[in-house]
């Protein structure tokens, strides 16, 4: 019998994957609501006393970084919320004193927007991680501390439902909903924002007043602008989000079970290492020739294929191999069919036999979602250091840029094995969606590229952040360095927020800004709504929505 998954082509798979996932900081809501506790701790309308970590505690050096270790804040406080209330005093506080803040979820922000010099306070969201059915609402409330694997146990043990959301499992919700949230579920179910019924944020309007909104789906509902903001513009720009309701729409009744959508009984997972050893230039140019094809030809929010997710991830050859991750659900018709003309399709011509390859694992769900988010040795490093650039694809990659990929990863100028450029397979339902429906606009991709090295020593931080930053602006030199939305591209992704300084007029030399690169043609109606829910501009970082011209 062929050997089952080896563990090595696994962490392959999962240090892609699992270092890709990534939080932007946490917002905002509106039409004020009541509020019960998110935990223990002081009722909404009662004396709110926020836990406070200074720098003499020592607490103090775990709550002032996150995953990126080479972002380390020195804020003078760490505000530590436990309800809405306890937000509302931590905002209204640094309000009167005239405090720059910044707002972590679950501390996966890949660039340095949290922990800033210039942040004076930091309002930490994990203790708002409660996850449960609200029958008001007949919708599940999530906390914007909530981390995405806590979610999955809760939804799946408690109810048999889940949201389609990331696969790293200590992503905290705040962010990574804010920015759209996608993971392996979303080709067949859409992304996380296309289940989001209503969201709670605190807000700071133009007198100064700091007070808690919630924004509903509903055509009638005011505040609904806000909720169409948080639905893939970016944490940190309209408020602080404390916690998400989510509902499939369509979905009616009493029966919490049947309100969200259900993930698979049992997935087969499939991970392929190809070993470099093997790996011509013209075998590696007919692989990636190969994933675009079978992206573009299978990509419909109508194909079989919307049950099989996962990734390419091409990392260095001091690597050894590069990996082929896919997750297929297991129940639907002629599943390892399926999955074996997808190999059949991805391999031809790149000297690996199809038929030579390991059987693909079948695991529940929910264990296989563990294994795979907790697969990561580097992502999982606490020294962990990266530098990260994405794009939006429509096409696959031409001849040219496989070409200058092809070189960056074989270059002995470096040896890393984390540095690697990672395809990750969207499409599908994700594309029944309307670009302006939600705050995503790039519904029509087939794939998101992330060019990225992770390290561990400081000492290599200029040759890793230069072997990334020169493969992204090499592979986009035509449009100035950056994916610019054509026919091949579509800009973006805000979850994976570039590294680069956003004042570094040498990153982007394509004339097309930043936020128009995140936010294509929804970027207009973002900035309305900054004007209305944060008209001062207290909350914002490099990569926020501004405030539209005057």
């Amino acid at each position: 019998m062929p050997p089952a998954i080896g563990r090595r082509a696994l962490l392959g798979a999962g240090a892609a994957l699992g270092s890709a996932a990534v939080l932007g900081p946490a917002a905002g809501t509106a039409a004020a609501a009541p509020e019960p506790p998110q935990r223990p701790g002081p009722h909404p309308g009662g004396p709110a006393t926020v836990t406070t970590v200074t720098p003499d505690d020592p607490r103090y050096p775990e709550l002032v970084t996150g995953v990126n270790q080479r972002w380390v804040g020195t804020p003078g406080r760490i505000r530590l919320p436990r309800s809405t209330a306890e937000v509302v005093t931590a905002v209204r506080e640094a309000v009167r004193a005239g405090q720059r803040i910044s707002v972590r979820g679950g501390g996966h922000s890949l660039a340095d927007l949290v922990y800033r010099p210039e942040v004076e306070t930091v309002i930490d969201l994990s203790a708002l991680d409660r996850v449960g059915y609200d029958p008001a609402r007949r919708a599940f409330e999530v906390g914007a501390g909530a981390t995405l694997l806590n979610v999955y146990d809760t939804l799946y043990k408690n109810w048999g439902v889940t949201i389609p959301g990331g696969l790293c499992y200590s992503v905290g919700v705040g962010g990574h909903v804010s920015g759209g949230g996608f993971g392996l579920l979303s080709r067949a179910h859409g992304l996380t924002v296309d289940h989001l019924e209503a969201i709670e944020v605190v807000v700071v309007d133009a007198d100064r007043t700091v007070r808690p909104v919630i924004a509903t789906r509903e055509p009638g509902d005011p505040a609904r602008d806000l909720l169409w903001a948080y639905s893939g513009g970016g944490g940190g720009s309209f408020g602080v989000i404390t916690r998400y309701w989510f509902r499939t729409p369509g979905r009616t009744g009493d029966d919490p079970g049947r309100l969200l959508v259900a993930p698979p009984r049992e997935v087969l997972i499939s991970a392929v290492p190809i070993p470099w050893s093997t790996l011509t230039e013209a075998r590696f140019t007919a692989l990636l020739r190969n994933a675009g094809a079978w992206l573009e030809a299978h990509s419909g929010p109508d194909s079989p294929y919307t049950a099989l997710s996962g990734s390419f991830s091409f990392t260095h050859r001091s690597s050894g191999h590069v990996t082929l991750l896919a997750q297929l659900d297991a129940g639907v018709p002629g599943a390892r069919a399926l999955l074996d003309a997808y190999l059949r399709d991805l391999l031809a011509g790149t000297g690996t036999d199809p038929a030579a390859l390991p059987p693909p694992k079948r695991l529940p769900w929910l264990r296989a979602t563990r294994y795979l988010g907790t697969a990561s040795a580097i992502g999982n490093h606490p020294a962990v250091r990266g530098d990260h650039h994405s794009a939006y694809l429509l096409k696959g990659f031409t001849d040219e840029q496989i070409a200058v990929i092809h070189r960056h990863l074989t270059d002995d100028g470096i040896d890393n094995p984390n540095a690697m450029v990672v395809v990750n397979l969207v499409g599908g339902r994700i594309g029944a969606v309307a670009p302006r429906d939600t705050a995503v606009a790039q519904r029509g991709a087939i794939a998101k590229a992330l060019f990225q090295s992770l390290w561990t020593d400081p000492a290599d931080d200029a040759a890793n952040t230069g072997w990334a930053t020169r493969l992204y602006r090499e592979v986009y030199a035509r449009t100035g360095g950056v994916p610019v939305p054509d026919d091949r591209t579509d800009g973006c992704y805000i979850n994976y927020p570039d590294t680069a300084p956003a004042d570094d007029p040498a990153a982007n030399t394509s004339g097309v800004p930043w936020a128009e690169l995140y936010h294509g043609v929804n970027l207009p109606r973002l900035r309305r709504v900054k004007a209305r829910w944060d008209p001062t501009d207290f909350f914002h970082h490099p990569r926020s929505i501004r405030l539209p011209a005057p």
